[in-house]
């Protein structure tokens, strides 16, 4: 009798450890709460570069009479890190109605320097391509990102009809955003590899191009700012010890020469996001207020 207990035990405690070790990666994923209405594609695929497909998650409002506003997020990570899935607060977007496609990008360990900005322009293209079943408004379509994926989205809205990196997505002529949210982003990545930050993370992006000014140039949204530039929003902590508050404020200021409307919102003692919940919610009233001033 008493062995027969043992064996149970031993039986019982060798089940939990089992079901402590089994991973369920469907219970570790944040989800993304939406509005009832909201319809979702999840990772569907918008490019196809060798043996990587490039996927986004596309929610969708419930399709009324005229096309809706579009937000394309893309994460951050210093172009090495970070998923998709990571991402999930678009409630003040879909309280206005947007619809939202949250993109993933290669990473530097499956592509250099300028596969992300390849990818992040395929995934524009192919929701151009496709706004008619989307029911996108092509002539509202917002891109936005946070450190990386803030140059990114600087990036992808700043190259508008100039298609050097458009090679692995050809078929659009014209492709432009109404505007750009920035939140911390890279705008100078030899000065993010070289200046006050030294960041490795720059460096090892730019791979066989590291010591390479001129093409650290051509993958930096700055170079690209000129009249026709989107209205643009900037978000920066001014203490921010990864990414240089200072590029920010360059960026915001030639934005300014050039005429584009901008606006620049420093956080007092912000570091690199992780930001209060409070001013959080501050921060997506004043993009919001933005986007309605230019239109959207």
């Amino acid at each position: 009798m008493r062995r027969r207990l043992i064996a149970i035990l031993l039986l019982v405690a060798g089940t939990l450890h089992a079901q402590e070790q089994v991973p369920d990666t469907a219970k570790t994923k944040k989800q993304v709460a939406t509005p009832s209405g909201y319809t979702r594609q999840i990772d569907a695929v918008y490019t196809h570069v060798d043996n990587w497909d490039g996927r986004m998650d596309i929610y969708l409002p419930a399709k009324g009479s005229k096309p809706t506003p579009l937000v394309i997020n893309i994460h951050g990570g210093g172009w090495n890190h970070g998923t998709k899935e990571e991402q999930t607060g678009f409630s003040a977007f879909f309280k206005a109605g947007y619809a939202v496609a949250n993109v993933e990008y290669r990473l530097v360990q499956v592509a250099k320097a300028p596969g992300a900005i390849e990818d992040i322009r395929c995934a524009m293209i192919y929701l151009i391509k496709n706004a008619k079943s989307l029911n996108i408004d092509v002539n509202k379509i917002v891109i936005s990102g946070g450190s990386s994926g803030g140059h990114l989205a600087l990036m992808g809205g700043l190259l508008a009809n100039d298609h050097r990196f458009d090679t692995n997505c050809p078929g659009v002529e014209n492709i432009k955003v109404a505007a750009i949210i920035d939140k911390y982003g890279i705008t100078d990545v030899w000065d993010w590899g070289y200046g006050v930050i030294k960041s490795k993370s720059a460096i090892n992006w730019l791979g066989t191009h590291a010591t390479d000014k001129d093409f650290a140039n051509t993958v930096s949204p700055i170079a690209y700012v000129k009249k026709s530039s989107p209205p643009t929003i900037i978000i920066h902590g001014n203490a921010d010890t990864t990414v240089p508050y200072q590029q920010s404020v360059n960026l915001h200021q030639k934005f300014l020469d050039a005429g584009v409307k901008t606006e620049f919102i420093p956080v007092e003692g912000g570091g690199h996001g992780k930001f209060t919940p409070d001013k959080n919610r501050e921060l997506d009233a004043a993009i919001m207020k933005f986007l309605k001033e230019v239109g959207i």
